[in-house]
């Protein structure tokens, strides 16, 4: 099995695993009834996004290429860090890590456009270089899904900047609390 496999394997396994702590195994909703995130469920949003959950094109390859801003809430006390991971869940090869952030303190409730806080570690992505790596799906495709997922973790992982996406993936799941993910997608 692929390093890759592995990583999306894991990931997989880590979201379902979110959900069903999120939502009690019920629904695949990780909102409780009053609309607000479910015990162990962080809410992830992005204010830049298009309709339907459409990456604008500054975001992406074809325009600046910098990242997109997030914000979140209900990330739960006893967290020690948090991460972000960003993956292609359509490329062709499998799952593709565009970003990975940690040690960002769980105090930070949002990261702004084209940007990591001070302190924060970066890994390599699937381009093979350091940081966001934009999306950038094959030309005439039908439309890739990306999935941000914040994670909150119970320890801080500890991993110097520069991991490779498996390495700081398998971390970051090992030490996961909760997590929410935002969908978002894009065609060229």
């Amino acid at each position: 099995m692929t390093a890759r496999r592995v990583v999306a394997a894991l990931t997989c396994a880590a979201l379902l695993a979110g959900l069903a702590a999120g939502c009690g195994g019920g629904g695949g909703s990780a909102l409780s009834s009053a609309g607000r995130p479910a015990l162990g469920a962080i809410h992830l949003s992005s204010g830049a996004l298009g309709p339907k959950g459409l990456l604008p094109r500054r975001f992406t390859c074809d325009g600046a290429g910098r990242s997109p801003p997030l914000a979140w809430s209900g990330v739960p006390a006893a967290a020690r860090e948090l991460a972000l991971v960003l993956e292609d869940m359509d490329a062709p090869g499998g799952r593709f890590v565009h970003w990975t952030v940690w040690r960002l303190r769980p105090t930070v409730t949002r990261l702004g456009e084209g940007s990591a806080p001070t302190g924060a570690a970066q890994g390599r992505n699937d381009f093979g270089k350091m940081g966001y790596g934009p999306p950038c799906p094959p030309r005439g495709a039908p439309p890739h899904h990306y999935l941000f997922t914040l994670y909150a973790l119970r320890a801080p992982l500890g991993l110097a900047p520069g991991a490779d996406p498996s390495t700081a993936i398998g971390a970051i799941v090992r030490d996961k609390l909760a997590s929410g993910a935002l969908q978002t997608y894009y065609r060229r």
